[in-house]
């Protein structure tokens, strides 16, 4: 199936659809990255590296001064990870739900190079806990029977989990390493027959009160219909206790990641922008998400630029679109977002580590790595610094594995999931 979508996409890159990336990424990294004109395609520029596994002894590589450590593997797709008070640490595995139609042949023909990089393969539906030891980390089977899970988040002695249609709970014992509950469903979350962007980031407030879900758009740019992205491209307030909920934020195409800012408190998210108008657009951003902002999907996107695919268009919701605060590059999809404090890596405190999980529609490739941007009086600063790399080969012809969650655990250490690797990694001080 790969050949056979190679060759079609071949064929219509003979045919001029091909695009070359003409600006430098680091002139769309920060808060006015540089923006060219939109270009249309009968289909869009794709270059995806071929998923090979890591070899034995093969790791990424990390910063000087840091080092990286294999801490689990052979997991199903590993998303996120979650640290318990307790320092166990939660590794939620999971793929986009079963049976999920495809909408148009390219989507087909997408899919199946997408997949060849090491992100198709059936997802675990669980919840696997690592226990730190003396002599390693104890591996546990802790939740299982979920339905594509993503967010998980702990208040109290109850545990959220973020399926992709709803709101779990079960409960949860400091210590346990297994949870045999049927669990309850708190609240709905926007899933059916489509669930394009079906990951569904979780958050708690700080007072345990709210909890906040990242919805993706149902859609690159609303093909399936503006019916079809109800309570999507947006964050929701959930009410812990009720499930009642209400649209926190809206205009932000897929919020993969949400995080509290520890300087000044606020709510930030790492955003997946739209596709299919140039390797140069849209940059994917890291930004604040402000209550009743609007971000600009899908009728304009980093402030007033209009998106002229979008029929109807709206400028009354174009003049009131919030610019986000600091691009990160055009399709490098960032998945996870992990704030560090005062106690973080050794230079690489109060910052914001990102994974990129990569691009698949830009030549050359764009991500497929972990930095770390600087923040001051609570706004990101300057240029960001790459962490951890290797997950490409030099040539960009393999992937070995592709970074998603990232948590800092209460050594300062840096967690990442890798799920093509089906791997979670630990990178710390250099002789710690």
């Amino acid at each position: 199936m790969r050949a056979l979508a190679i060759a079609v996409l071949s064929a219509l890159l003979v045919a001029g659809c091909n695009d070359d990336s003409a600006i430098d990424p680091a002139k769309q990294i920060g808060p006015n990255p540089a923006l060219p004109e939109a270009k249309n395609f009968l289909m869009p520029p794709m270059q995806v590296p071929e998923g090979v596994p890591w070899k034995a002894g093969e790791m990424p590589k990390v910063a000087e001064g840091l080092k990286i450590e294999k801490i689990a593997e052979g997991l199903k797709h590993p998303r996120q990870v979650y640290v318990l008070p307790n320092n166990d640490v939660l590794v939620v595995e999971a793929n986009a739900p079963k049976g999920k139609p495809v909408g148009f042949p390219k989507s087909l023909i997408m899919g199946i190079v997408q997949k060849s990089s090491g992100k198709g393969g059936e997802g675990g539906d669980s919840i696997t806990l690592l226990r730190p030891t003396a002599g390693g980390w104890e591996k546990h089977r802790f939740l299982e029977n979920l339905h594509s899970p993503f967010g998980v988040q702990l208040i109290g002695n109850t545990l959220y989990v973020a399926n992709a249609d709803g709101l779990m709970t079960f409960p949860y014992q400091t210590g346990q390493t297994r949870i045999t509950a049927p669990g309850a469903l708190l609240t709905e979350l926007p899933g059916g027959p489509i669930n394009h962007h079906w990951t569904k980031s979780l958050l708690a407030s700080p007072d345990g009160s709210k909890l906040y879900v990242g919805v993706g758009s149902n859609s690159n740019i609303t093909e399936n219909g503006i019916g079809a992205e109800y309570r999507r491209a947006a964050v929701l307030e959930v009410d812990a206790a009720t499930g009642a909920s209400r649209i926190y934020a809206s205009g932000l195409r897929n919020p993969t990641g949400l995080q509290w800012e520890p300087q000044s408190g606020k709510l930030w998210a790492i955003v997946n922008e739209r596709d299919e108008i140039g390797s140069d657009l849209v940059p994917d951003y890291l930004t604040s998400v402000q209550e009743h902002g609007f971000y600009g999907w899908p009728w304009s996107y980093f402030g007033q630029h209009v998106d002229e695919r979008v029929q109807p268009p709206r400028p009354d919701m174009v003049e009131k679109a919030i610019k986000p605060d600091y691009a990160i590059g055009s399709h490098v999809a960032p998945l996870g977002l992990a704030f560090s404090g005062a106690n973080g890596l050794p230079g690489y405190e109060n910052g914001a580590f990102i994974s990129e999980h990569g691009s698949w529609n830009r030549k050359p490739l764009n991500g497929y790595r972990v930095i770390w941007v600087a923040f001051r009086d609570g706004m990101p600063v300057g240029t960001p610094k790459t962490v951890v790399s290797g997950f490409l080969t030099d040539d960009e012809k393999e992937v070995r594995g592709l970074p998603v969650g990232l948590a800092m655990d209460s050594r300062g250490g840096l967690l990442i999931a890798d799920d093509a690797g089906n791997i979670v990694w630990r990178v710390s001080a250099a002789g710690g």
